[in-house]
């Protein structure tokens, strides 16, 4: 499902994880690999965790707790309400693939739910293990900026591909981090306030390739 993501409506491939700005910014090519790195450290540690805590009881108490915790975590307006359109989406895609999908609901009080609350409730319908889980999470974060690099620095595709296959030590990390979490109270709050500055001045743009 994330894979297919350029064809099917999750929305994915009109986001660049905020690498367009970083790289508007200063940020050069060859800084890339550490940037998908960085990223899984923080942004991808609390939204897997947040995911995990989700999965193991998607009630609606819990999605709103965790909702809360995520936008705690999520200092950035930008990026929540990106984190918003592509749960939309990935509910939206799971309902069309899986009659067992038609349950999940829309969030927290109407609203679209963040992608890691949507990717927990998916994983709690179909049975996801929590390591395919998280595992899952990682590369597709790796893999949307490793794509956004190949448009807005045309390079060699075989490189942009060793980027996301150099991340399993990366995500090993994520892994232990993520699976001992409990409960909302204690997802992990890395800071990453350069990614958080890059995706507020993009939101600012009327001239970008990605929305953000």
């Amino acid at each position: 499902m994330l894979l297919a993501d350029a064809r099917l409506p999750t929305g994915a491939h009109a986001f660049s994880s905020s690498l367009e700005p970083a790289l508007l910014d200063g940020l050069r090519p060859g800084e890339i690999p550490a940037y998908i790195r960085s990223r899984l450290l923080t942004v991808g540690t609390v939204e897997a965790a947040a995911a995990l805590v989700v999965a193991r009881d998607p009630d609606a108490g819990t999605v709103a707790e965790v909702s809360t915790a995520l936008e705690a975590r999520t200092p950035a307006e930008s990026q929540r309400a990106a984190s918003t359109l592509l749960g939309r989406g990935l509910i939206r895609l799971a309902r069309s693939l899986a009659p067992a999908a038609a349950q999940l609901g829309p969030g927290v009080a109407g609203r679209s739910p963040h992608r890691a609350v949507a990717m927990g409730l998916i994983a709690s319908v179909w049975g996801i293990p929590e390591a395919e889980l998280v595992t899952a999470m990682c590369y597709d974060d790796a893999q949307t900026v490793a794509a956004a690099a190949l448009k807005l620095e045309p390079g060699d595709p075989f490189a942009a591909t060793g980027w996301v296959l150099g991340i399993a030590g990366t995500v090993d990390a994520v892994l232990a981090e993520a699976l001992p979490v409990t409960g909302p109270a204690s997802i992990p709050a890395p800071s990453s306030p350069m990614i958080d500055q890059w995706a507020q001045a993009h939101a600012a743009r009327d001239r970008r390739l990605f929305s953000a």
